[in-house]
């Protein structure tokens, strides 16, 4: 009985034993399957045709674009009383804002009414002036008459007495006085008069110049197309927006400022896209490139242009990009202002090259490398690039079928590590 009682129990013990090492067995292969699970992803490198190209979203604009704005009427704001509708297509000559007038008005009524006064007393300077030369006229002649009277009297001074002799050579210088005073007289009032004369002219040509400004002014709030072209209505900036919150187009009632911008008239027979493009890809464009721009809103029609104009880069750190202008080579009557496409510019086509994803390629320091895998590891390995793009990296220094990872292998298996990888790329 002991014998047996001591069998049974070493029967349990194994069993036990066994229990325990196939339970850390299935703990083993759990962990190798988690491992698996999370594997670096990885990719080949490969020799072949690479073709270099630039993919950007845009919008389009008129090559030759009218701009107007609001006009120079006297005032620092003024309300939109009538405005054409977004992409309304209008003709040379027609009328597409109009502003309040009402200020405008008033100045002009003001100063048509200062015009009448002004030509009503250049009116009465003119006769003042008239009836002064008369008077003055008539002094003169009525002087030349007493001298002439007078000197009829001196003739009979030799049959006179000496005294009544002397009275009337007396009385002929006296005369001969006031014909020379009336004759000075008349040349004064005369030049006088001539003075109040212009002083009413000027007056009146100043009153003149303020009702053909003000009427200007009437004419020039009434803004008309040069040129025939769709609407494009420009934002609206004198609003109280939020900082980074899109600006509203302006429509009617809005108050704009003089000299703002109000509604862009496109030519239609140029047209150009302005788009954001990466920094990454400023060295593949050049102006005269090919480009194929496909409009978003026609489906299954593409256009065929160049690279125009390559502006500097701005923006963020993070988001560096560089505005390219791309002129399109054709037009179509179904092409409107704003509207988004798709550009595509090939730049490069480089033949039995090694190639491999961009997102494999890792810098440090200007340093471009690698996780190359060997024997079952990754490790980083010096590589000298000689193209890349957004896709695409071409490269020396890798063999054609080398396995290289998509990450970087130590955050891949160290989630912490890529965390605070993350972090301080986030402060920086």
């Amino acid at each position: 009985m002991k014998r047996f009682l001591v069998t049974a129990f070493l029967i349990l013990l194994t069993a036990g034993i066994a229990g325990v090492i196939g339970w850390a067995a299935l703990r083993a292969s759990k962990a190798v399957t988690t491992t698996t699970g999370t594997e670096v992803p990885t990719t080949r490198v490969k020799r072949g045709r690479v073709t270099i190209t630039v993919s950007a979203r845009g919008e389009l604009q008129g090559g030759n674009s009218e701009m107007l704005v609001a006009p120079m009427a006297g005032v620092d704001t003024m309300a939109i009383t009538s405005l054409r509708d977004p992409g309304e297509l209008v003709q040379a000559g027609d009328v597409v804002v109009e502003f309040d007038t009402t200020q405008q008005e008033f100045n002009l009524r003001e100063a048509q009414a200062d015009l009448l006064e002004a030509e009503q007393q250049v009116i009465q300077a003119k006769a003042n002036s008239e009836a002064i030369q008369e008077e003055t006229k008539y002094q003169s002649e009525s002087a030349k008459s007493d001298v002439k009277l007078a000197q009829l009297e001196v003739r009979r001074n030799p049959l006179l007495p000496t005294i009544v002799a002397r009275q009337n050579d007396l009385a002929v210088e006296a005369a001969q006085n006031r014909l020379h005073q009336a004759e000075q007289d008349l040349v004064n009032k005369k030049a006088n008069a001539e003075a109040g004369i212009a002083i009413q002219d000027a007056a009146h040509n100043k009153a003149k110049v303020s009702a053909e400004t003000a009427q200007r002014m009437i004419d020039s709030m009434t803004v008309r197309a040069k040129s025939t072209g769709y609407c494009n209505l420009q934002p609206n900036t004198t609003g109280n927006i939020f900082w980074g919150a899109p600006l509203p187009a302006l429509q009617i009632g809005d108050t704009v400022r003089a000299g703002m911008a109000i509604v862009q008239i496109p030519d239609m027979k140029n047209w150009e896209v302005s788009a954001n493009v990466g920094e990454l890809d400023q060295g593949h464009l050049a102006p005269g490139q090919k480009v194929s721009v496909a409009i978003v809103a026609l489906a299954g029609k593409s256009y065929t242009g160049h690279v125009k104009a390559i502006g500097g880069t701005t923006g963020p750190s993070w988001d560096r990009h560089f505005e390219a202008r791309i002129a399109l080579d054709e037009t179509g009557p179904d092409l409107r202002p704003g509207m988004s496409s798709n550009i595509v510019i090939t730049s490069e086509v480089l033949n039995d090259v090694i190639w491999l994803p961009s997102q494999a390629l890792f810098e440090s320091d200007g340093r471009p490398y690698v996780y190359l895998q060997s024997d079952g590891r990754f490790a980083p390995h010096d590589v000298k690039l000689v193209r890349r793009s957004e896709s695409q990296a071409v490269l020396t220094g890798l063999n054609e079928g080398d396995v290289v990872a998509m990450s970087n292998p130590a955050q891949q298996s160290n989630p912490a590590a890529k965390q605070q990888s993350a972090m301080k790329a986030l402060q920086q």
